[in-house]
């Protein structure tokens, strides 16, 4: 991996190193209005203006055999049109940047929204400005939510201030901020095995957290308009056994108050799957003046339970052969029939594909499905007749067969003979 220096705005990304750290230049949008936590809004309706987030000394791993070149260097000139936010980022760890760090060279997007955040509580005007930073990297198991809070600056005659903004820069053309908490992810969507169990990944860091704040955690399932609250816990920072209340609303959803308090770590088991537990999952951590979020998609997947009607299947007349696609999930599964007659090397599609039934839905939540084959009796002894079925719970195709079997030697004629045997036999005997 070849890395380059770039000191024009406007550009995906870029990394620069020096001295065992890494400076991060991400293209973002300050959006303006209505983003929502997480840049969850419709980012097309609202107004989005070009800025740059700079990280400042994100540490690298040992492993990493990067280039040693230049740090950031901010333009020569301010320019107070410029949103350029420089943040130092010792004081809360982003986790997995190596992400950010090789998105250029991997070819992927990154993702970058801004917005201006108001804590909770009353603000005075001398507090700091704080905004919301959405991330996320495209085709990488890379999501976080944080909050900068900008940093003093000492003002005199040349001091600007950025126009759009209306904060001070510092005298290298910046606004100059620190990051203050976070809540991430390490995926953004899992597939799990109805009626088994699943860890829906979520975490925070904040700096300097008094042992005595209270922590928040809400996990919310929403899907196909509606919500409901699957797990809520509060407790004290320090004090994970004397001061947690857990409210489970969703039975067999648990989180581990021990590892909240002790590692920043709020994700919660799901046990014993059903198809309504699929859909979006909202992880809301508040602690203190904060709150951010984290969203995953949860897909609920049953393979599905392929039989054929015939074990054997003895032509002499049109039969049909039926296929069974049984007790799966999601909807969409696809059957297609294929033929194999002993003169060809490879299955062909069956020139008449039958009739499907309408799905039929179970008590669980789950669907089947069957096929109608009718096989004329012109086809060949030997020939494989196949039921093909493709289902995103399956790694592959599912197939079941059966094979065309010759007809056993007509018996007519030997019955017949026997009837005529028997009759002559009892004429002479009543004779």
């Amino acid at each position: 991996m070849k890395m380059i220096e770039i000191i024009l705005f406007g550009y995906l990304m870029t990394c620069v190193f020096a001295d065992g750290t890494v400076d991060v230049v991400l293209s973002c949008a300050l959006v303006e209005e209505g983003a929502g936590l997480g840049g969850m809004g419709g980012g097309a309706a609202f107004k989005r203006t070009p800025a740059t987030l700079v990280f400042k000394d994100v540490a690298v791993a040992p492993e990493e055999s990067l280039e040693s070149l230049t740090p950031f260097v901010p333009p020569s000139v301010p320019d107070p049109d410029l949103i350029l936010f420089e943040s130092k980022v010792s004081s809360v760890e982003i986790p997995n940047s190596e992400a950010l760090l090789h998105a250029d060279c991997n070819e992927q997007e990154v993702m970058c929204e801004i917005s201006s955040y108001t804590p909770r509580g009353s603000q005075e005007s001398s507090d700091p400005a704080y905004f919301m930073v959405s991330l996320n990297v495209e085709g990488a198991e890379f999501s976080t939510v944080m909050i900068l809070q900008t940093l003093p600056v000492e003002k005199d005659h040349s001091t600007l201030i950025q126009n759009k903004l209306e904060l001070p820069l510092s005298q290298s053309g910046t606004l100059l901020a620190e990051v203050i908490f976070l809540v991430y992810s390490h995926i953004k969507s899992v597939f799990a095995p109805l009626k088994g169990d699943v860890l829906l990944h979520c975490g925070f860091k904040q700096h300097e957290i008094p042992l005595s704040r209270e922590v928040g955690i809400e996990w919310r399932l929403q899907h196909r308009g509606k919500g409901r609250k699957v797990l809520e816990m509060k407790t004290r920072m320090g004090d994970a056994e004397g001061s947690t209340v857990v409210h489970e609303e969703r039975r067999g959803s648990s989180m581990d108050a021990a590892q909240v308090v002790g590692a920043g770590n709020a994700s919660v088991t799901l046990n014993k799957l059903k198809v309504l537990d699929e859909g979006t999952y909202i992880c809301t951590v508040s602690l203190g003046f904060f709150h951010a979020q984290q969203v995953i998609q949860l897909h609920v997947t049953q393979p599905p339970h392929v039989s054929l009607s015939e074990e054997k299947l003895v032509l002499k007349s049109p039969q049909t052969l039926i296929c069974h696609c049984s007790k799966y999930y999601p909807l969409d599964a696809q059957m297609e029939w294929l033929s194999l007659s002993p003169t060809d090397t490879e299955p062909t599609v069956f020139p008449d594909q039958g009739s499907l039934s309408s799905h039929r839905q179970h008590g669980d939540g789950t669907y089947s499905l069957s096929s109608h084959l009718t096989v004329p009796p012109s086809v060949s002894p030997g020939t494989k007749i196949t039921c093909r079925v493709v289902h995103p719970a399956l790694d592959t195709p599912f197939s079941v067969s059966v094979v065309v079997e010759s007809p056993e030697p007509d018996s007519y004629w030997w019955v017949l003979g026997f009837l005529v045997v028997t009759i002559l036999f009892f004429h002479q005997v009543m004779r």
